[in-house]
């Protein structure tokens, strides 16, 4: 009986001492869980940086591959203009009633004019087009006024004369039109933002 009385305790003492030994060992679990889930948001959100950093640098680099594309030929283009505008000069030195008459003149102005137009048509393929404002309202983002022409009947800041062609390519100024402008006429109306005038 003895042997039975001292069992039940012996078990009672060994049933205490998972109890006692329980509680570190959940304040360690605990410790250990808690840090578990700081290292886990740390590590998702240097994820999630590092992926919007990637998709940020992915946009960049498609937007510097198409201005690349897209302007790639801006100083050799800007470097042609000067053969275009002396091809011009070479057809504007010939007297117009020697290019209306038949003969090796006509035809030397004829093939520098059709030079001429390829040559601004091969610029056009490759994104250059033509700045050409006669008779539109003045655009400093677009033309350079050279000088100012008394005429009361348009509207002032009328282009009335290009000195010379502007170029652009790709929406940005390669070379802005050279204009004279008009002076002393009415003011122009002003515009809405599809260049219809506001009565």
């Amino acid at each position: 009986m003895t042997q039975n009385i001292n069992q039940p305790a012996e078990t009672t003492a060994a049933e205490g001492a998972p109890e006692t030994g329980a509680a570190p060992d959940q304040t360690n679990d605990s410790a250990l869980v808690a840090q578990l889930e700081a290292e886990k948001a740390d590590i998702k959100d240097k994820l999630l940086r590092t992926l919007a950093e990637m998709e940020n640098l992915r946009r960049r680099t498609e937007k510097e591959v198409a201005d690349a594309r897209a302007y790639a030929i801006s100083s050799f283009a800007r470097d042609v203009l000067s053969v275009s505008d002396n091809i011009r000069r070479a057809l504007e030195t010939i007297p117009a009633d020697q290019r209306a008459s038949e003969g090796p003149l006509k035809a030397f102005a004829d093939g520098i004019d059709l030079t001429d137009r390829e040559l601004v048509k091969t610029l056009a393929r490759h994104g250059v087009k033509e700045i050409s404002p006669l008779g539109e309202k003045f655009d400093p983002n677009l033309h350079q006024a050279m000088f100012e022409l008394p005429d009361a009947s348009v509207p002032n800041g009328t282009v009335l004369q290009v000195v010379q062609t502007g170029f652009s390519i790709g929406g940005r100024v390669l070379r802005p039109a050279l204009v004279g402008v008009s002076k002393g006429g009415p003011k122009a109306a002003p515009l809405l933002d599809d260049d219809t005038p506001i009565i």
